[in-house]
């Protein structure tokens, strides 16, 4: 079995801290983590089935042209692959509270630009359990991926990373 491609970022925070906990639900020998600050087109292309980790720093970034990030350098490089025939899913990080209007959205337009491109996208998670008043991650009325909120939420992350990996795995061939 190939191992699972874990594209994160930023290295170090609370996306990292996420993307461990991910692996280790998985089984450490079943994934390869990668930052995204260290990560090309090419490097996505050797994966078929691959977990990308993001988070969502506010719609005013999103809308500027501060390009300063580890994903900003890297979301070009999204665009270049094709993703037919691979397994994609998507946690990202996001403030329920203070960005209520855009709650994970990253996840959502990550997962845009992946559909564009052939990506199965699996790992889908039920609002019912989140507080929040729009997000792009909402898609035919599920979350297109795990939002976890590590401001406000930190206690729900470990049981919303287990179930959402739990959903993972069949995916996955685990």
């Amino acid at each position: 079995m190939s191992k699972i491609g874990l594209f994160f970022g930023p290295l170090k925070g609370s996306v990292h801290r996420v993307a461990e906990k991910v692996k280790t639900a998985l089984g450490e020998q079943n994934v390869e983590m990668i930052s995204v600050n260290d990560a090309s087109a090419a490097d996505l292309e050797k994966f078929d089935q691959i977990i990308f980790g993001i988070s969502t720093v506010g719609k005013e970034t999103w809308d500027s042209n501060y390009s300063n990030t580890d994903w900003s350098k890297f979301f070009p490089n999204i665009s270049k692959v094709d993703y037919s025939g691979k397994t994609v899913a998507i946690f990202g990080l996001g403030d329920h509270v203070t960005y209520s209007s855009h709650f994970v959205n990253a996840i959502g337009v990550l997962a845009k630009e992946l559909l564009k491109n052939g990506a199965t996208i699996v790992g889908e998670v039920d609002p019912s359990g989140y507080e929040f008043d729009e997000s792009e991650a909402v898609m035919e009325g599920k979350f297109i991926g795990l939002p976890i909120d590590e401001d406000f939420e930190p206690e729900l992350t470990d049981e919303r990373v287990a179930n959402w990996v739990n959903t993972l795995k069949p995916a996955f061939g685990l």
